[in-house]
């Protein structure tokens, strides 16, 4: 498995990769597909954050990260979300690998948190926590432990507040 930066090449075949990977009803486009788009289109996708992995060629997965704020701070943390894999190739450890790769990446350029909605079993093990446990406050109550953070080496324990993603998140 090769995971490399996603290039203007891959744009069609991430919206595909995410249509196949979230489906839920036949016929309808999952909102994972086009708030990818949405996310580049506004300049707030973070080309370093945005990979693909590829098997033979092929891309079977895809993970993005936006950016973010937490308080007043825009530079301390990024939104991860999605992560989506084929499904052809999910449970094949796709995903993991997608995710030590954004998380190295999101480490290397400095970045002191990431911040994602997902299921608190698959996260735990790549050291995500209740965002709640860190100060930081969920755009929605709602998501309790499914809203979480993972710290990076950037991270500073006054980095806590109230968590907004980038925009294209409040128009799904």
């Amino acid at each position: 498995m090769l995971i490399r930066r996603e290039t203007p090449a891959d744009q069609a075949t991430i919206h595909a990769l995410h249509s196949d990977a979230f489906r839920r009803e036949e016929g309808v486009t999952p909102v994972e597909a086009p708030l990818v788009d949405e996310l580049r289109a506004d300049g707030d996708l973070i080309d370093a954050l945005s990979l693909v992995a590829l098997r033979g060629g092929e891309t079977v997965g895809h993970v993005c990260c936006s950016r973010a704020r937490i308080g007043e701070d825009a530079t301390a943390s990024v939104g991860l979300g999605p992560l989506g894999v084929r499904p052809d190739h999910q449970t094949s450890g796709v995903g993991s690998a997608l995710m030590h790769a954004v998380l190295g990446a999101a480490d290397a350029l400095g970045y002191g948190l990431v911040v994602l909605l997902g299921s608190p079993d698959y996260y735990g093990r790549f050291g995500f926590v209740a965002a709640s446990t860190l100060s930081i406050a969920s755009p929605d109550p709602s998501w309790g432990k499914y809203f979480q953070a993972r710290t990076l080496t950037g991270y500073k324990p006054t980095q806590t507040g109230a968590f907004a993603y980038a925009p294209a998140f409040s128009r799904i």
